[in-house]
């Protein structure tokens, strides 16, 4: 007889079909959940410059090239124009105070200080001639009070004697009246002279001071005429090296204020260095800086700031805080760490190309999986070989420090 065939419940493909499902379900709950969803690029790891955070002490400092030049120099401008007559020494002698360098010609100048000498010579005598005639006049007065003195000395005695006879009725009243007249008028004539040559003394003592003082002005500017041909005469205000910025020549011309040369005084050296605008506000007269010459190292401080900008820079200068190097000449190039600030302890990281890319903003971190994520992070202040860190990352690890210019936006390196 027919038997009822009893339907299974858990078929083989139904069993299948669950487990399908379950897995679906699980893998879409696990890439709605757990699944990394970031973009990632695969890179060569050995293309890559890698740099470990780490704590040490930051020196806030910058490398600057710098020239070496005397400490002190003199320039020589020519005082007087001509043409060059005789080159006494070339560029680069070694001179002394008085030295002759140049020997100048110029006929103009020669004539024009002849004709100034005559003119004031002519001055001079007529000074001279002045004085003599004030003299004269002096003279003239004393001989004038001298006599009227002797023509009193005469009729005094006789006035006297005339006037006891006239009480005694001796001599008549005419004689004595005549000799009385005389006499008064001598000594008020006297009065009279005496006070002229008082006021005319006064006069001709100012006179002359007066003339005393143009002949010595005269005289003074006799000799600085005299003195503008020696001007033609170039010697060495002080002992230097002399350096002329072209080679010169006789028969070559020489304006009036022309720089031909300069004298450097070689017993001490500075450094000029020129520093990019953007550290002006920085800069300050008393930071220091060391540069390495010989295996030995050197160390210099700002002594003046010239704050003119030239070409996207500013220039100071530097001299030597201890010994100087041997045998340095002028021209001479160094390399400087100039040093901007005091250093302290800080968490540092390796400078690399990634900053131009990333603005010190994010770097890729090394993770335990031997990969590379982004991260962003804070930076603060840099010198050439560390930044110093201030957020995002801890001693101890590893950050990409080259260029990411070929890693667009992935967020993930997965480093073989």
């Amino acid at each position: 007889m027919d038997r009822k065939i009893e339907k299974k419940t858990w078929t083989p493909r139904r069993i299948a079909a669950l487990v399908g499902g379950l897995v679906l379900v699980g893998g879409i709950i696990y890439q709605l959940g757990f699944a990394d969803h970031r973009s990632t690029m695969n890179v060569e790891k050995d293309r890559l410059s890698i740099g470990t955070v780490k704590t040490g002490e930051f020196t806030d400092y910058i490398l600057v090239s710098g020239q070496i030049e005397p400490a002190r120099t003199v320039y020589l401008d020519a005082i007087e124009g001509g043409v060059i007559h005789q080159v006494v020494r070339e560029s680069g002698a070694l001179v002394k105070r008085g030295d002759t360098i140049l020997v100048l010609n110029n006929s103009n100048l020669q004539l024009d200080v002849m004709q100034r000498e005559t003119m004031l010579y002519e001055q001079i005598n007529n000074l001279r001639q002045t004085r003599l005639l004030l003299d004269q006049n002096d003279l003239n007065q004393q001989g004038q009070l001298a006599e009227i003195d002797y023509q009193i000395s005469l009729l005094e005695p006789q006035y006297k004697r005339f006037k006891e006879l006239h009480d005694k009725k001796l001599v008549s009243d005419r004689e004595f009246e005549e000799v009385k007249e005389q006499y008064e008028y001598n000594v008020k004539r006297r009065k009279l002279t005496y006070a002229s040559y008082r006021n005319d003394s006064i006069a001709r003592s100012i006179q002359l001071n007066q003339l005393r003082l143009s002949e010595n002005r005269m005289q003074a500017s006799l000799t600085g005429v005299g003195n503008i041909l020696d001007n033609l005469i170039i010697t060495a205000p002080i002992a230097g090296q002399l350096a002329t910025p072209q080679q010169l020549e006789i028969g070559q011309a020489i304006n009036p204020g022309q720089r031909y040369g300069q004298i450097d005084i070689l017993d001490e050296f500075k450094v000029r260095v020129p520093v990019d605008e953007l550290y002006l506000p920085r800069i300050s007269a008393g930071l220091r800086g060391k540069f390495s010459l010989s295996g030995q190292e050197y160390e210099l401080e700002i002594t003046k700031i010239y704050p003119t900008i030239t070409n996207g820079r500013f220039e100071v200068d530097m001299e030597f805080t201890g010994e100087r190097p041997e045998g340095i000449r002028r021209g001479q190039s160094v390399r400087i760490r100039l040093e901007l600030g005091q250093s302290e302890q800080s968490l540092l990281l390796p400078t690399g190309g990634f900053f131009k890319d990333t603005g010190g903003n994010w770097v890729y971190v090394l993770n335990a999986a031997g990969n590379a994520e982004k991260r962003n992070i804070r930076l603060g202040r840099k010198n050439p070989e560390f930044y110093e860190v201030l957020e995002g990352l801890v001693e101890g690890e590893k950050v990409i420090i080259s260029g990411y210019e070929n890693f667009g936006d992935n967020e993930v390196l997965n480093l073989r």
